[in-house]
């Protein structure tokens, strides 16, 4: 895929012209987000040679955004392990279909449960989402970028939502000051996941992979996919030097 230096038109990112690329997330967009939304996040996970393609995922159409997966998951050119990343509804998404399609793992980042808070005006919403000065300008200046999206929860067949307890790997991002899903919901909502990865991002807000910390969160990222490549298991690369065992506790 040839990737335009227009951010509005970027629906993928590719490994450095020469690198061997590594494996492929397919990203999976939450309220109101757009391709501009994830140029900062798609260019450096790509940069570790690890191919991104977007998908605008939408709730109330699952068999559209399905579809698009699919054919993702399907696609020969595209390397393994391929991953559910998914923001906000996306993450939602991301936590309800990794299990049922073919995808080898998921990172669920700033998940919305049917216990989240709605967010009622526009400055509010930025505030909320984050509060790093650049993805607040980039989603300020995006006109197609999709205000007042945070202003209700979940609807229709998702209001009673129950998480399913996953059989593959699972990578869970969560901001520790998130005002859209407290994080002690999403504790809540995998108390039982005793396999699924839990990362806290310390003062983190909604859109965690868009917040301040986001060189640590994509870096967290990468270690995990790096871990996945060993193993379902997650064997831990970098580990202290007193641990007895290569072991990643969640």
């Amino acid at each position: 895929m040839t990737i335009t230096s227009e951010a509005s038109t970027a629906s993928g990112w590719d490994e450095p012209p020469g690198g061997t690329p590594r494996g492929t997330l397919i990203l999976l967009t939450g309220r109101g987000e757009t391709a501009a939304t994830y140029q900062r996040f798609g260019r450096r996970i790509s940069a570790d040679a690890y191919k991104v393609r977007l998908v605008e995922a939408d709730l109330d159409d699952v068999t559209a955004a399905r579809a698009e997966i699919e054919q993702h998951l399907a696609d020969a050119a595209l390397p393994a392990p391929k991953v559910l990343v998914g923001s906000d509804t996306g993450a939602t998404l991301a936590a309800t279909l990794v299990d049922q399609v073919a995808a080898d793992a998921a990172v669920i980042a700033g998940i919305v449960l049917p216990e989240s808070a709605a967010i009622d005006g526009w400055e509010e919403e930025i505030d909320a989402r984050s509060a790093c000065p650049v993805h607040r300008q980039v989603i300020g200046q995006d006109r197609a970028f999709g205000r007042g999206t945070l202003s209700s929860g979940l609807g229709g067949e998702w209001s009673d939502l129950t998480l399913p307890v996953p059989d593959k790997p699972v990578l869970v991002v969560h901001g520790d000051a998130d005002p859209v899903t407290p994080v002690e919901q999403v504790t809540k909502a995998y108390a039982d996941a005793p396999g699924v990865r839990r990362r806290l991002v310390a003062g983190g807000r909604h859109d965690i992979l868009n917040d301040l910390s986001h060189r640590s969160v994509a870096a967290t990222i990468i270690l995990f996919l790096e871990s996945l490549k060993l193993g379902s298991d997650l064997p831990a690369i970098v580990y202290a030097a007193d641990e007895p065992t290569r072991s990643d506790a969640p």
